[in-house]
C-alpha cells in the first residue's frame, strides 16, 4: 500500500497526439508519438507499444492520459519523455482516455 501523499507525487495528465510514426528501433512494435500538453508542458515524445489496436491515423487528435514526471527513458531511438497510460488487456493495450474533450495539460486526480 502506498499513502495518498506519495499517490500525489504522480504527475498525470491529458495531452492530444499531434503525430505518430513508427518506432523503428524499438524491439517490439511501438509508435513514437509527440502528444500536446498545452501551454504549461508544452509537447512531450513518448514511444508506446500500441499497435495491435491503433494505426496512426485513429491516434492523430485522440486525447491520452499520461505521466509526466517520470525519468525519460530511450526506446528504440525514442527519448521517451511521458508514459501513456492503458490497460493490458487480452487485446492488446487500450488506451485510457477521458469521455469528454478537456484542455490539454488538465490534471488527472
Amino acid at each position: 500500500m502506498i499513502t495518498v501523499e506519495e499517490f500525489e507525487k504522480v504527475d498525470v495528465r491529458t495531452g492530444t497526439v499531434i503525430d505518430v510514426k513508427p518506432n523503428k528501433k524499438s524491439r517490439n512494435p511501438a509508435y513514437a508519438l509527440s502528444i500536446d500538453f498545452g501551454e504549461k508542458l508544452g509537447v512531450k515524445k513518448s514511444s508506446a507499444q500500441i499497435t495491435a489496436l491503433y494505426a496512426p491515423e485513429d491516434l492523430i487528435g485522440k486525447q491520452v492520459i499520461c505521466c509526466v514526471n517520470l525519468a525519460p527513458m530511450h526506446i528504440g531511438s525514442v527519448k521517451s519523455e511521458v508514459r501513456i497510460l492503458g490497460t493490458d488487456s487480452a487485446k492488446g493495450v487500450v488506451l485510457l482516455a477521458p469521455t469528454e474533450t478537456v484542455k490539454n495539460g488538465d490534471r488527472v486526480f
